[in-house]
């Protein structure tokens, strides 16, 4: 009796499953592609940052911290007043200077960085040159900034579906198909080219700029912005 009533089931599920199969079903047969599709723009840097720094040396570390402490309180508080600029203090770092031997320590040396951001180019480059008589170079870089980054790929979405759509009925002609459906889609932003770091000769030029000296010219280029569409049709034959 119990391999009697398992046997009916299994026929009720092998009956279930040969019925629910398209090609017995009578339903169109599909072919499936997958495929992808991309689109991309160039757009203008619009943000900017810098990166500047405090190093001294002497014999005495408390004497040292003190005026590494000085001249960046100073630092910090000329960059505040300029409102367009944001101002944030990066790593701090002291380290012992050893003689020829490296057997005592004849000193201490200290670093300490200070990072400017801002999509005022004028303003950042000002005040730039104006930190340059007590700090020195780190480095200069640009980048698009967060809300522009999303407003172009999202207009950038577009394209890459239409593109997407261009390149399915393509491929349903080439195939001999009379039609396409969508089975599954994934955008992606393809990111963008890291910021773009200062030449060494533009940063040294900086570097040896005075308090009066006026502020640099400011080039700051473009980064390549992409998205793409991948996904998978089914292509109906006749």
């Amino acid at each position: 009796m119990t391999h009697s009533i398992r046997f009916g089931a299994a026929l009720a599920l092998m009956a279930s499953m040969l019925l629910s199969y398209p090609a017995l079903a009578g339903q169109p047969q599909y072919n499936q592609v997958a495929l992808r599709a991309e689109a991309s723009q160039s757009i203008a840097h619009d943000e900017m940052q810098v990166s500047l720094f405090s190093e001294a040396q002497d014999s005495d570390p408390a004497r040292l911290a003190r005026q590494i402490s000085e001249t960046m309180n100073a630092a910090v508080t000329r960059a505040r007043e300029v409102k367009a600029v944001r101002v944030s203090l990066g790593s701090r770092n002291s380290y012992p200077v050893y003689d020829n031997k490296r057997q005592k320590i004849t000193g201490w040396r200290e670093r300490a960085d200070l990072r400017l951001e801002s999509s005022d180019f004028a303003a950042l480059s000002q005040l730039t040159a104006d930190l340059l008589g007590t700090l020195q170079m780190g480095g200069m870089s640009f980048s698009i900034a967060k809300a522009s980054r999303q407003q172009a790929e999202d207009a950038l979405y577009k394209d890459a579906i239409q593109a997407f759509n261009a390149r399915a009925s393509l491929i349903s002609q080439a195939m001999g198909g009379t039609g396409f459906r969508l089975v599954s889609l994934n955008l992606n932003s393809g990111g963008f080219r890291p910021p773009m770091p200062m030449r060494m000769e533009a940063m040294k030029g900086m570097a040896m700029m005075s308090d009066a000296a006026p502020a640099q010219e400011i080039e700051a280029g473009s980064s390549e912005v992409s998205v793409s569409a991948d996904g998978v049709i089914e292509v109906l034959m006749p």
